[in-house]
């Protein structure tokens, strides 16, 4: 294993679950648009968790949604799908601090150590592709409704949230990679063969001298 490419991937990692931390709670996560608006009195924007509005005077309301069951399979599969990376970032972030070469957590015995450390970061991969299959899903819905000609209510565009994290769901893929590629899994341990001489074999006195006699003949002992 390769010390300074896992030390790498692990802060890879590391600011993958804080950014994904960032963006969970992130209230642009979409943003009521502009285009075709002459005058804006306020600008809507939502996330996975409530409705916000804000005035001309800069004002903040905000409302949370009133119920789970109600709001669209998308926000929810959003919300599951972000969560299970946070846990997964966790566990990941865990074994990576344990199965990395410079750490002490896990003793001596570097095969486990690298079979944990792989497991990390495949931990981090799919941390990296619930991120992204969690925004890209909600960002293909916002596209979906703003290019609807027949769409009667409000169009939005992608917001910050979002892009924190397509930031997160790359750094933790990348890193996971990096961590996964630099395991290698030992199968046995290998110990130094000490050396013998061409020809002779230490098993016994008999066996010495048969091997003697076959290599220099009957004239060496006349």
């Amino acid at each position: 294993m390769d010390a300074i490419l896992e030390v790498v991937a692990l802060i890879l990692g590391f600011l993958a679950w804080v950014l994904v931390g960032i963006a969970l709670p992130n209230r642009y996560w979409k943003t009521s648009t502009v285009d075709g608006s002459v005058i804006t009195t306020s600008t809507i924007y939502e996330n996975l968790w409530m409705s916000c509005a804000t005035d001309a005077t800069g004002v903040h309301n905000c409302r949370e949604f009133p119920s789970l069951l109600a709001l669209n399979g998308y926000i929810q599969a959003s919300r599951a799908l972000m969560i299970a990376s946070i846990v997964l970032g966790t566990l990941g972030l865990v074994a990576g601090l344990v199965g990395v070469q410079c750490s002490k957590a896990g003793g001596e015995n570097y095969v486990l150590k690298g079979r944990i450390a792989g497991t990390a970061g495949v931990l981090f991969m799919l941390q990296g592709l619930c991120t992204m299959i969690s925004v890209s899903w909600y960002a293909f819905n916002i596209t979906q409704d703003f290019f609807d000609p027949f769409y009667p209510g409000t169009r939005f565009e992608i917001g910050e949230g979002l892009y924190i994290g397509w930031c997160s769901a790359v750094l933790a893929i990348a890193g996971g990679a990096c961590l996964t590629c630099s395991c290698k899994m030992a199968t046995e341990e290998k110990y130094p063969i000490p050396y013998q001489a061409r020809g002779t074999v230490y098993s016994g006195p008999a066996q010495t001298r048969s091997v003697a006699a076959s290599t220099y003949g009957r004239n060496a002992y006349v």
